[in-house]
């Protein structure tokens, strides 16, 4: 199976390129090797690679820069994605578009499946969402998948990342406490989307941890795991940390599809959790 991955140098790009890496042709573009706002670079690179799969993680993904810069929110996440879905069109590829909890509102009071009306908050979650929109116009064998609160071990910028990096400075942490999700480790994302790829599923999925905590919850638990004292950290709402772009207080997914088709759960997230700190963190 030949496979092109855009947004190669993100955290999840490395980890999908790991994983097809073994028994599969993989053409891994970084960033900087390919600008998905590039029309014409997009239709070479996959002309050049002929794949029979494009995974398309590029995007912009600070929600803040987002907000801040709506135009090359929308550059990057839905035209970029256009152009990508253009590229398969023409090559005769599935493509696989990686999407966002923030897509949701955050008012529906309990988890969001795949059958729930989007109605995002933020930029972010628009221009994800018009990329969404492309795929499903433009190219008939698309896979979509929604996850959230990515993070996969040392080195990464990411929530485990930070959280670690404050507790280490022995200081009282300050953590909101009202916003809700559920916490993907991308390893276990990354075995999913094998697994939903070498099947040749097509439509809508969300892959994400099981269960929901908040972000309070999440840095607490991960005090507790590596051996510090998780009353360090006090909760505090989210108005305390004032931000250009608004926050859902709750777009926890629930992987709704997976589950009536009889397919395994992602782990709960505690144990994924427990699983990257054990591996990762001395």
């Amino acid at each position: 199976m030949r496979i092109l991955i855009t947004g190669a140098g993100g955290q999840l790009g490395r980890a999908v390129t790991s994983r097809f890496g073994h028994g599969c042709e993989v053409a891994a573009f970084p960033e900087e090797a390919l600008d998905v706002t590039d029309g014409a670079a997009v239709f070479r690179a996959v002309h050049s690679v002929r794949p029979q799969v494009v995974l398309h993680p590029a995007a912009l993904t600070n929600v803040d820069a987002c907000e801040t810069d709506p135009e090359a929110a929308f550059r990057v996440n839905a035209l970029g994605t256009r152009n990508v879905a253009m590229a398969c069109l023409e090559e005769g590829a599935l493509l696989v578009y990686i999407s966002t909890d923030y897509v949701f509102g955050g008012d529906k009071g309990a988890p969001y499946t795949e059958f729930d009306r989007p109605g995002p908050i933020n930029v972010y979650g628009h221009s994800k969402l018009a990329g969404e929109e492309y795929v499903r116009q433009i190219i008939p064998r698309h896979l979509i998948v929604r996850t959230a609160w990515l993070y996969s071990g040392r080195g990464e910028i990411d929530f485990v990342h930070t959280v670690l990096s404050l507790l280490a400075t022995g200081r009282e942490i300050a953590m909101v406490d009202d916003q809700h999700g559920s916490p993907t480790y991308v390893p276990h994302l990354a075995a999913a989307l094998e697994g939903l790829v070498r099947e040749e599923v097509l439509g809508t999925y969300h892959l994400a941890g099981t269960g929901e905590c908040s972000r309070f919850e999440f840095a607490r638990a991960i005090a507790r795991l590596t051996g510090r004292d998780p009353e360090c950290i006090r909760p505090v709402p989210t108005s305390a940390f004032p931000r250009p772009a608004r926050r859902p207080c709750r777009t926890s997914l629930r992987c709704y599809v997976a589950e009536l088709e009889g397919r395994p759960p992602l782990p709960p997230w505690e144990a994924a959790l427990e699983e990257e700190l054990r591996l990762h963190v001395d």
